[in-house]
């Protein structure tokens, strides 16, 4: 089921767009992160190659807009990364740190996200001036590919991890994130508030983190894209231990067949 605009509301001039419509990723605004180690025990070495980043050709759309990205894993047995150490899978993962970046406003974007135990898809936003969590996390959308639910989330010192601002959508019957669904959180100086679809799923106000630690949402933070596989919210949802950690056999198999992908229509920043 197809939820979402297809196109944002172009009535008023947006902080940032991009509907991905060109023939390659727009390297002004983006940059494709290649990180020496991976984080949360995660299974992937990120990847600056056409492999993993690109833009979809017109039959891989389904239902894009003017065009859209693709983000997508692949089997690669021993890949070496950056750092000396190998992985099994190589992903994709975007940013738009020291060149789009923003204090407050509406970060959205329309997302169609694949299936499969321990696929792990996330929009984010990231301080980018100091050490995690310092800087502020705000988590717009994750998914650990169970198809009937998304979570939104936020981390910061005292609140980093196992935060306590966290919560899920579960979608109606019918319906799963394997649909276009535009993904969504309003960034206020006192509140963030995100939306599935234009209804809201949580509100964390600044008294509430304030309760565990400071807030860490007064200074600008940037985009992310990203695709990981396995690791440890996977691993905490679906206890999956083997062959991967946090990964089930079917879903290895579903990357190595290369039929994984991340579908992003587009994405966009408004002011307050």
């Amino acid at each position: 089921m197809t939820h979402g605009s297809g196109a944002p509301n172009s009535s008023v001039s947006p902080l940032f767009f991009d509907d991905f419509s060109g023939p390659g990723l727009d390297r002004d605004s983006w940059n494709v992160a290649v990180p020496g180690e991976p984080v949360n025990d995660e299974l992937q070495a990120y990847c600056d190659t056409e492999e993993t980043v690109r833009m979809a050709r017109p039959e891989d759309r389904i239902g894009g807009c003017n065009g859209a990205l693709i983000i997508q894993p692949h089997y690669r047995p021993g890949f070496p990364a950056p750092g000396g150490r190998r992985f099994d899978f190589i992903s994709g993962r975007i940013n738009t740190r020291a060149k789009v970046e923003f204090t407050y406003g509406t970060l959205s974007a329309r997302i169609m996200l694949p299936a499969g135990p321990g696929l792990w898809p996330a929009f984010w936003a990231l301080g980018g001036a100091g050490p995690w969590p310092a800087t502020g996390e705000i988590d717009v959308m994750e998914n650990v590919g169970e198809p009937d639910w998304v979570s939104a989330a936020l981390h910061g010192p005292g609140y980093s991890g196992e935060t306590p601002f966290v919560n899920r959508m579960y979608f109606s019957n019918g319906d799963d994130a394997s649909g276009w669904h535009v993904y969504a959180a309003r960034w206020e100086p006192h509140s963030i508030s995100f939306f599935v679809d234009g209804k809201v799923l949580y509100r964390a106000t600044r008294p509430m983190v304030q309760y565990y630690g400071r807030w860490a949402y007064d200074n600008p933070k940037y985009l992310i894209l990203n695709l990981a596989i396995g690791g440890t919210y996977p691993f905490k949802t679906n206890g999956i231990a083997s062959p991967y950690r946090g990964l089930a056999e079917e879903t290895a198999r579903a990357i190595t067949r290369d039929s994984v992908r991340m579908l992003v229509d587009w994405v966009r920043v408004d002011a307050l």
